[in-house]
């Protein structure tokens, strides 16, 4: 586990899609640093099927050392983004970091693809990231440790990866094409934007609701990506932006090489399920 060294001390983070899930483990890791999080997540009311909401999260939060703030989002409506921002800005006097980590999945090919669904996943994923960024950016650029980290792949032309489920692609690569053209526009301003991607399949309730998947089984926990996350985003932003983060790569490169201790079932640890998006050397391996 990587430890906590500081950096994120009142530094003050607004995290999409946070109320559970590895928005949530990216939340409670910064809070154990201090941090003031933001949590800006459609779930104020219990749903049937996912544990968690806005404000149990935010008492995790605040229990694990860090100030909270729970804001009703979604990221497809302006007014809501705005409103969170604003509240942010009100409540702690500025925004250091954005995490875009709220995403829509829909692993369809093209004819089983609706258009409701594929509106849905490009207006959380592309279109949620692209505002969010866009509505914090006039404080981030401000801050002294401006960094935007999305939750997004690299950006990899393999056909294989678009040929199963190519609006779903589309929609993800959207969030790292942000990466590639805000990393580029403010290179000059002090400001990260990076993305992390996991090297496997992470447990969480979205992928416990996938058909088909034994997901516990060959996964790893959502805490390689927030240790991953926490590492990205105490680097200097002036000298860590434009990557596409794998994130057992930023662990072994911070010197922690047990991985083991991820995996759900340790026993496993050799079997895991790669996650899609990945370059060939990763796939090859598993």
């Amino acid at each position: 586990m990587v430890g906590i060294n500081g950096t994120l001390r009142g530094k003050t983070i607004i995290i999409t899609g946070a109320s559970r899930g590895i928005g949530k483990a990216i939340a409670l890791k910064a809070a154990k640093d201090g941090a003031n999080i933001v949590i800006a997540a459609k779930t104020a009311e219990p749903h049937p099927k996912l544990p968690g909401t806005i404000y149990t999260a935010a008492k995790e939060i605040e229990n694990a050392g860090g100030k909270a703030l729970a804001c009703v989002v979604d990221v497809r409506d302006e007014a809501q983004v705005r409103s969170a921002v604003q509240q942010a800005v009100d409540k702690f006097g500025g925004i250091d970091i954005l995490i875009n980590n709220a995403s829509a999945i829909s692993l369809t090919p093209t004819l089983e693809t609706d258009m409701k669904r594929f509106d849905l996943v490009h207006s959380i994923n592309t279109r949620g990231t692209f505002l969010v960024s866009k509505e914090c950016l006039p404080y981030l650029l401000k801050s002294k440790h401006g960094h935007i980290l999305n939750i997004s792949p690299p950006l990899i032309m393999a056909p294989h990866w678009f040929s199963n489920h190519v609006a779903y692609t589309i929609a993800k690569y959207g969030m790292s094409m942000c990466v590639l053209g805000m990393a580029e526009e403010f290179k000059d301003d002090g400001l990260a934007v990076n993305a992390l991607w996991p090297r496997t399949a992470i447990y969480t309730a979205a992928l416990q609701m996938l058909p088909g998947v034994e997901a516990a089984q060959y996964s790893r926990t959502p805490e390689i990506m927030s240790d991953a996350a926490y590492a990205i985003l105490c680097r200097d932003p002036k000298t860590c932006t434009g990557n596409f983060f794998i994130d057992e790569e930023v662990l072994i490169a911070e010197g922690f090489t047990d991985l083991k201790r991820y995996a759900c079932f340790p026993e496993n640890a050799d079997k895991l399920v790669n996650d899609v998006f990945l370059p060939e050397k990763y796939v090859s391996k598993l």
